[in-house]
């Protein structure tokens, strides 16, 4: 075995120090095949490493055809050498004689080393050798997604490796991870027709997608479920996947809750039932001997507040007897173990009000459940050992309804507040709730790979990635086009979560709701057209990723639009709303044949996947069944002509002639609608600068200005500010209306995240987009997140008509501006405001 490692070593002499791709699918004098390779792993190295050696086996042949052999030693060459560090005498010998330093004392970190007819991939541990082994999976062409989306891998009859090739990684997030929740109907009743539930068999898919997305951690199921009691083996199989277990905010010490419910005796209440507590949360932590982060602390029993009358003083007792529990079970200190403690919903108001858990203790920080990051640390507190970190929503349920259907998340939102998150230096633990994992595919994929590097994927670089991601999963003939389609449905549906639609949601006098269909089906006619050029293979995978959520949002959309319609027309006795009714019911009856078109996929492997209700809310909890909206008809007797519109001819400013650039003009019904990245000027002063959110909102782009973690400005003269040339027809007093991105007063403080604005030479007026925000769960913030948005309102006053300069003024980072609207007292409400009123000079 020695004497062909040194035959390996001696041939990576020539090794290029900057990374680059490995894999290459043209022979040449620069490149070898791997079709008679050998697969070498020292067979005392951790079960994860050998069983990534079988997965690598396994993909190779997916490629080629050729089912590789695994060995101990390497009899022959080519060979692909595969070890951790610490564990694989084959690795401890190339050690000596490669430089492997790099990778010492190292979390999860990899280099990939090939020769001229090797290739070595060593990890720091056991973890960076699988994902090593997975990047060059991925190279192969190989998607994480390959099984959970029937993503096809392109046959090739043999790969070729470049020679003298290195390639290193390591993740900036520590623990980076998905929460399985609010898995029923769908997810539960699909795992239990294809596995049988909860099962081990089922959480090895779940472990191995995980891995190959570069993620490490896990909160598994827990409505009706717990993972260590359903099944025994659920635990060794995490180990053997090497996937870190936790329990979500409210199931302390590894217990899950429905544990509670099985073996626990008396009230959820540490008050009167401390002993038995104690006991239940013993078993938890002696149960549980896998690699792990513990949940500390103490919710209400059910993901419910504790009571009103809850002291901090007893809370923090509780931390104390469970962390000495964690002290007598594992006999180390506590601080040994990782925790976590999660300020979810009120338990962050018992932080704020002063209470601490030791310093150790992972603080983990949580957005208001529909994406908005609710705290920061400061930047000058201290630092703690335990770090931050962060829980994020993809899916959830609770008010001001529930979202669990489609995807809604657009990958720049998330970019932005996870942005923020990394700057304000909360790095320990990232970890989101993914509902059923499908159809969350694009948001999981794009969580995992900014959480493994922040640093390495700009705002301006989403699109780039869209593309990658599309061209991985779908060749990069159309991986332009497809990007574009999974980007614009997740921006349409975050307009307004599905389940929050009615008729109601768009004006219909504006044309709003015309234009909202029209926007749908067009994008739905692009969807279908790309789809029919695709190759065969591809079809089941283009169906789940691209073309079910486009069909049917488009469908759900114009459903409610035939309502609205019906509605409308049977207030005038319309004839027409009846023809309204009938298409309305056709809408009803296809939301049912699409979703049946999913369950039928590839021999129906997804039955049951897309069976969350989303038609025919009351509240924010689920309709057990859906319930076709309300229709009427009217009576050929008593029905009237319906009379034409004719379209008012709308009075425009005169703009003079020669104007260049970026300007806008007052329309009579729309005042004057700009899109925040049409600014005329950008003033980038005291290091501050104006970044453009590329498709970021629900209309257009976004601006922002950064560092995120700049200080406070005072506006006026020379500061930071966006500058915005108009033409009005209109003098005197008017409103100016800014949409912002909900972004909430993370900071806790009284003012609230703030900017100012100003017109021509007045003085600007600070102005806060969420001191309001209390509790992010009642009030005012229902409003914003349904519309996902937050509109505030300035007086101004002009003397004459003509051209004016609006200027918007930057006071506190993490402010997102997605358009401006001037009204001077007639422009027409809708839900997405007037479309822009833009004149581009040439």
């Amino acid at each position: 075995m020695q004497r062909i490692t040194f035959l390996i070593v001696a041939s990576l002499l020539a090794l290029c120090s900057r990374a680059q791709s490995i894999v290459t699918d043209k022979a040449s004098k620069e490149a070898f095949s791997l079709r008679n390779a050998v697969i070498c792993v020292d067979p005392k190295d951790d079960e994860l490493v050998q069983q990534s050696a079988i997965c690598l086996q396994q993909d190779i042949e997916m490629v080629t055809g050729v089912k590789l052999p695994i060995s101990a030693s390497a009899w022959s060459q080519p060979v692909i050498v595969i070890g951790s560090i610490g564990r694989s005498s084959l690795i401890k010998v190339l050690a000596k004689q490669m430089n492997l330093s790099p990778l010492k004392n190292k979390w999860e970190a990899y280099i990939i080393k090939t020769s001229a007819h090797s290739i070595v991939i060593a990890g720091s541990d056991r973890r960076g050798a699988a994902y090593g082994v997975f990047e060059l999976s991925r190279q192969l062409g190989v998607s994480p997604w390959y099984w959970w989306a029937d993503v096809p891998v392109k046959k090739q009859a043999d790969i070729f490796i470049r020679k003298n090739v290195s390639v290193s990684d390591a993740p900036k997030v520590k623990y980076r991870g998905i929460f399985i929740n609010d898995e029923a109907p769908a997810l539960s009743d699909w795992s239990k027709e294809k596995f049988g539930g909860f099962n081990h068999h089922f959480y090895e898919k779940v472990f191995e997608l995980i891995l190959r997305l570069k993620g490490n951690y896990l909160w598994p199921a827990m409505w009706g479920n717990a993972f260590y009691d359903d099944d025994s083996l659920n635990i060794k199989m995490a180990d053997k996947y090497g996937i870190v277990i936790g329990t979500s905010h409210h199931e302390p010490l590894m217990r899950a809750h429905d544990e509670w419910r099985r073996y626990g005796s008396g009230k959820w209440n540490y008050d009167s039932n401390e002993v038995r507590l104690k006991t239940f949360w013993q078993q938890g932590i002696r149960r549980a001997w896998n690699e792990k982060i513990v949940s500390i602390g103490m919710r209400g029993d059910g993901d419910e507040p504790m009571s009103r009358e809850t002291a901090t003083a007893l809370l923090e007792r509780i931390v104390a007897d469970q962390r000495k529990i964690i002290a007598d079970v594992t006999g180390k200190p506590a601080s040994e173990t990782p925790q976590l403690w999660a300020l979810y919903k009120e338990v962050q108001d018992y932080y704020d009000k002063g209470m601490r858990v030791p310093d150790d203790v992972t603080l983990l920080l949580c957005d208001d459940n529909w994406g908005n990051i609710r705290k920061l640390p400061k930047l000058n507190d201290k630092p703690r050992t335990g770090g931050y970190g962060i829980y994020y929503h993809f899916d959830y349920v609770g008010g001001p309804r529930n979202y669990k259907w489609l995807n809604t998340n657009p990958l720049p939102r998330i970019w932005e507040q996870m942005h923020l998150v990394w700057e304000y230096n909360v790095r320990q633990i990232w970890i989101v709730n993914v509902g059923d994992i499908k159809p969350m595919e694009v948001p999981i994929s794009f969580f995992l790979d900014y959480a493994w590097d922040p640093e390495k994927i700009s705002a301006t670089d989403l699109q780039a990635y869209s593309e990658q991601w599309a061209g991985k999963q779908f060749g990069k003939e159309h991986a332009r086009e497809i990007a574009f389609l999974l980007n614009q449905y997740a921006k349409y549906n975050a307009r307004r979560k599905p389940e929050l639609l009615d008729e109601g949601t768009y004006s219909l006098s504006t044309n709003e709701w015309a234009t909202v269909v029209d926007d749908y089906s067009n994008l739905l006619k692009k969807a279908t057209a790309i789809g029919h050029r695709l190759p065969a293979a591809y079809q089941n995978a283009y169906f789940q990723l691209v073309l079910h959520p486009i069909k049917a949002c488009a469908n759900l959309n114009e459903l409610y639009y035939n309502v609205a319609l019906n509605k409308d027309a049977y207030t005038h006795k319309w004839i027409e709303a009846n023809s309204y009714a009938d298409k309305a019911k056709v809408c009803y009856t296809n939301d049912s044949l699409i979703t049946e078109q999913y369950h039928r996929l590839n021999g129906g492997k997804w039955n049951h996947m897309m069976s969350q209700t989303h038609i025919g809310y009351t509240y924010w909890q689920q309709p057990e069944r859906q319930k076709m909206p309300a229709v009427r008809y009217v009576s050929a007797d008593s029905a009237v002509a319906k009379k034409e519109d004719k379209q008012k001819e709308l009075t425009r400013a005169i703009i003079p002639t020669g104007v260049k650039g970026n300007v806008f003009y007052e329309e009579e019904t729309k005042g004057v609608s700009i899109a925040a990245d049409h600014y005329t000027s950008a003033v980038n002063t005291n290091n501050i600068y104006w970044q453009i959110l590329p498709d970021h909102g629900r209309t257009g782009s976004a601006i922002t200005p950064l560092p995120v973690t700049a200080s406070v400005q005072k506006p006026g003269g020379n500061a930071p500010h966006l500058e915005y040339e108009i033409y009005t027809y209109s003098a005197g007093t008017f409103t100016i209306n800014t949409y912002h991105s909900p972004t909430l007063n993370f900071h806790n403080t009284e003012e609230g995240l703030q900017y100012a604005i100003s017109v021509d030479d007045e003085a600007p007026q600070i102005i806060s987009i969420n001191k309001e925000d209390k509790t992010s769960s009642s009030g005012i913030w229902n409003k914003w997140v349904a519309e996902n948005i937050i509109i505030t309102s300035s007086k101004h006053a002009i003397a004459k008509p003509g051209r004016h300069i609006v200027k918007y003024w930057m006071v506190n980072g993490g402010v997102v501006l997605q358009k401006l609207v001037l009204d001077f007292g007639n422009t027409a409400q809708s839900y997405l405001g007037p479309a822009e009123t833009i004149y581009k000079g040439k």
